[in-house]
């Protein structure tokens, strides 16, 4: 299991924070018919529960927002990964059908209300992420989004650079169909579903969906 640090300025703000850890050996693909329903179920019961102006209320989505604000980041302008998705399915934009491990990371932080980083693990450099605080200028290309502003956001660095945070992932390490080790990271930067629940969901839907084998899991509380 990878070594995750946090830095003392982001659990100065978040002291609680709690990170559920998943490692795994996996096999990727395109998205089949019965996990896309699963999804498209879960995306249903958000849009029957949450009005637009709600989904911030989430606990879980509230939380990191709060982080970014204590960060100086703009959590209008940059939003939470998790409430883009819900924001999206209330706003009857649709989810895209992508491949098997990025659509479970959408369902389970959907469904949890947690930003999850998922990365490829053998393309993480060293042994150690740490999270901190974006700087200004600092390179990071967003999955789908070019060059993005992570100043005042948290971010997971590797050994080479910025790789994660609870807005996008970074395009060096993301999935691809090639993809045959994952590292997911499930952020509680508040409490919402328990994170023993959803790391052992995450786990059980990499079983079924993405032939994981070898699977490490834990929650990360001691930093």
């Amino acid at each position: 299991m990878i070594n995750v640090e946090i830095d003392a300025r982001i659990l100065a703000v978040c002291p609680g924070m709690k990170i559920g850890l998943l490692s795994a050996d996996v096999v990727n693909g395109d998205t089949c018919d019965e996990l896309w329903q699963l999804l498209e179920r879960e995306a249903q019961a958000v849009k029957q529960h949450y009005e637009l102006l709600a989904i911030n209320q989430r606990p879980a989505i509230a939380a990191t927002r709060k982080l970014y604000k204590a960060l100086g980041k703009d959590p209008g302008r940059y939003r939470v990964a998790s409430e883009a998705l819900c924001r999206r399915i209330v706003r009857e934009l649709g989810l895209y059908r992508l491949t098997t491990l990025i659509d479970v990371v959408n369902l389970v932080s959907v469904k949890s209300g947690y930003p999850i980083s998922g990365l490829d693990a053998d393309k993480i450099v060293g042994d150690t992420l740490t999270m901190g605080v974006g700087e200004k200028d600092e390179p990071y290309c967003g999955i789908g989004r070019g060059l993005l502003n992570i100043e005042g956001m948290p971010v997971y660095r590797d050994a080479q650079g910025g790789i994660a945070t609870p807005t996008s992932d970074e395009e060096r390490t993301k999935f691809t169909p090639s993809t045959r080790r994952v590292q997911i990271n499930i952020n509680a930067f508040g409490d919402e579903m328990p994170l023993d629940e959803c790391l052992s969901w995450t786990a059980s839907l990499l079983e079924k969906y993405a032939s994981a084998t070898n699977i490490e899991t834990m929650i990360k509380t001691d930093f």
